[in-house]
């Protein structure tokens, strides 16, 4: 795998550094376990080079559903789309089930944080319905957070639910304060203002691929909040399809040479690329970054502080988990 590694100025305040990663990667697409595996190498991989922080794509565990829009996937009540979600399904992510306990492991002994994009088999709604969840793992290697995005985007909706505000949480990480969303619920100003309403300065954008998804949004998100902004992709080649995979043959027809061609990347708190996007290619992206920096650019504009009018405007957040039903039972 490709390093890339990049330093930012640094002062002279050891807490205020944290060296971030991107782990740039193409699923064992719809493999569970064998992508698990992989993930948990890049994460050595990070551990190795020094990383406080590795990131990972939207969805990658056990992969994003790229058959939807290249087998009719919106045809009701077709055989093969049931197929296709019965396998999906069965792939699951299970965090009840200790599904992500090895990760978990993993991260206390390497003593690194991780953020993950996982398709989320919920119990707690029944478990026959997929989530899109970023999960953060800490360094003692316990489950901080798992939030389920709040829309799934276009043709996403026919394979995943919608899901809820619990999530919506920062988590201290040395000197910075990290948060995190999927994909496009990074363009909703009022999620990324229950991010920043709680102190967050680095804030994780996990995506499924794709330069038309990172070439803008880090940047602008960077600049308004003041904050670093951690944009990482996966990866999907045509060569990654199996050549077992129900109906291959028709999606790889219906793809040119990426189903998502990367793009991750890491923005400065001042809306200036530290790492530009890195396209094609399965790659570790390293930055050390500066918490100095975000001080220096809140000097002029902090959004939930000088900068804000609470008595004026203010946001609601409902961080309940969601469920269809409630019991009251008696002793």
């Amino acid at each position: 795998m490709k390093i890339i590694n990049t330093t930012t100025h640094k002062t002279q305040h050891a807490r205020d550094h944290l060296r971030v990663a991107m782990a740039q990667i193409a699923p064992v697409w719809l493999d569970r376990t064998a992508t698990l595996q992989k993930i948990m190498e890049s994460v050595s991989l990070a551990a190795d080079h020094g990383a406080d922080l590795v990131t990972f794509g939207e969805a990658l565990l056990p992969g994003y559903p790229f058959w939807v829009e290249r087998t009719g996937g919106a045809k009701f009540d077709d055989a093969r789309q049931k197929a296709f979600y019965a396998l999906y399904l069965d792939q699951g992510v299970v965090i009840e089930r200790g599904d992500l306990e090895p990760l978990c492991q993993l991260a206390k002994e390497r003593r690194i944080a991780i953020y993950l994009g996982i398709m989320e088999r919920a119990p707690d709604r029944g478990g026959h319905t997929l989530y899109a969840s970023i999960v953060y793992i800490d360094r003692d290697g316990r489950i901080g957070s798992v939030h389920r995005k709040l829309q799934p985007t276009y043709d996403e909706r026919l394979v995943w639910g919608p899901g809820d505000g619990h999530g919506l949480r920062v988590h201290p990480l040395d000197g910075f304060t990290v948060g995190g969303l999927n994909c496009w619920e990074n363009w909703l100003p009022l999620a990324r203002a229950a991010l920043y309403g709680q102190g967050e300065d680095l804030h994780v954008s996990i995506w499924p691929g794709g330069l038309h998804n990172t070439q803008d949004l880090p940047l602008f998100v960077a600049r308004e909040a003041r904050s670093y902004v951690v944009a990482v992709s996966g990866l999907m080649r045509k060569t990654d399809i199996p050549a077992d995979f129900p109906h291959a043959e028709e999606i790889a027809s219906n793809s040119g040479d990426f189903l998502a061609n990367g793009a991750s990347c890491l923005a400065a708190p001042d809306g200036s690329w530290v790492i530009e996007p890195v396209i094609g290619e399965e790659a570790l992206l390293m930055a050390d970054i500066d918490h100095a920096l975000v001080r220096q650019e809140r000097q002029n504009l902090d959004v939930v502080g000088h900068y804000s009018r609470p008595d004026v405007t203010r946001l609601t957040v409902n961080r309940a988990r969601q469920s269809t039903v409630r019991f009251e039972d008696q002793d």
